[in-house]
């Protein structure tokens, strides 16, 4: 039986809004009513087709996730080009590409890319960056595990007409010693603000904005699980 995804936030729109017209990103805690969260938590964190995604300059490569030798040579590959330039790994499930609801046989997944692109998911977003333009939203869900990381970058893709990212975390019980922090530098290279990992947050930002998801070391208790995407528009 697929769950009913609703909005435990709403009434945090207002003050939301303040916060990013001041910042350009915002964080919000609660963001879903208890059953959606819990059931979207539970799909993330059972037998999901997870693959572990890497880039090699502008390619993107998805593999079959696991923690074999490929893999351990993929992490060693990655790190040392994460060095020089661009890089990202970590496990992802592709959700949604342009708005359509997801068709992988995953009731849950379903569900929340149908309420992604709902009106009442859209307004809030809408209401809380302050554009209008915002038609849909596309979604991936995200594994990192001891060794992933995403170095800077900005997000900004010709073409694809994103106005702002979501990072919805799933992950109970994580705490700032081990890494995964969606970091935001500044124009001097610093870290201007950083939002750890909490279980129902919604974390919202304006794109073109430089950050990066921290390397999560081994001290990781667990796994972080987020759903993230764009919000577009036409």
């Amino acid at each position: 039986m697929s769950p009913t995804f609703e909005l435990d936030c709403a009434d945090l729109a207002p003050a939301c809004a303040g916060v990013f017209r001041r910042t350009g990103r915002v964080h919000i805690p609660g963001a879903l009513k208890a059953a959606g969260a819990a059931a979207l938590h539970g799909a993330l964190a059972g037998d999901a087709p997870w693959a572990l995604v890497v880039n090699a300059g502008d390619a993107v490569y998805d593999l079959p996730a696991g923690t074999g030798e490929t893999a351990a040579d993929i992490a060693r590959l990655a790190a040392e080009r994460g060095r020089a330039g661009f890089q990202f790994l970590f496990e992802s499930i592709r959700l949604s590409d342009h708005g359509e609801p997801y068709e992988g046989g995953i009731a849950v997944f379903r569900a929340l890319t149908v309420f992604l692109n709902s009106p009442a998911f859209l307004d809030f977003a809408r209401a809380v960056t302050g554009d209008a333009a915002i038609a849909f939203c596309d979604a991936q869900a995200t594994r990192y595990r001891p060794g992933h990381f995403l170095t800077v970058h900005d997000d900004g893709n010709e073409g694809k007409n994103r106005r702002a990212a979501i990072v919805l975390n799933l992950t109970p019980g994580w705490i700032a010693d081990w890494g995964g922090l969606l970091q935001f530098i500044d124009e001097d290279g610093h870290v201007a603000e950083a939002f750890t990992p909490a279980f129902n947050a919604l974390n919202l930002f304006r794109v073109p904005q430089r950050h990066a998801v921290s390397y999560v070391n081994p001290l990781a208790a667990g796994d972080r699980l987020s759903v993230t995407g764009w919000l577009r528009s036409l």
